[in-house]
């Protein structure tokens, strides 16, 4: 499976309180559930103010956009993820 990175626009994302978030997270791995894990899975997800920036594991940008379909759940931009860098990789 290829990794991606899925902006999501959502008014006031960074307000939402812990029981909303609790609540989007259980959506979301319901549909992830009936969906199966062999093409889908969520690692984890960013919120800030206005967007959430999800990262999953998928077997196409088309099951990404379908798991946000049948969640309810805006992919305003879906993109496949080639590298991940951090402080370590300039030591190299």
């Amino acid at each position: 499976m290829k990794t991606y990175v899925i902006e999501r626009e959502i008014p006031n994302a960074g307000q939402l309180s812990a029981e909303e978030l609790k609540n989007i997270s259980q959506t979301s791995n319901n549909v992830l559930d009936e969906m199966g894990e062999e093409r889908i899975e969520w690692l984890e997800s960013y919120v800030t103010d206005e967007k959430i920036f999800c990262i999953y594991k998928a077997d196409s940008k088309e099951t990404i956009a379908e798991h946000a379909k049948k969640g309810g759940f805006p992919a305003n931009s879906i993109r496949e993820l080639h590298a991940m860098i951090n402080p370590e990789t300039g030591k190299a």
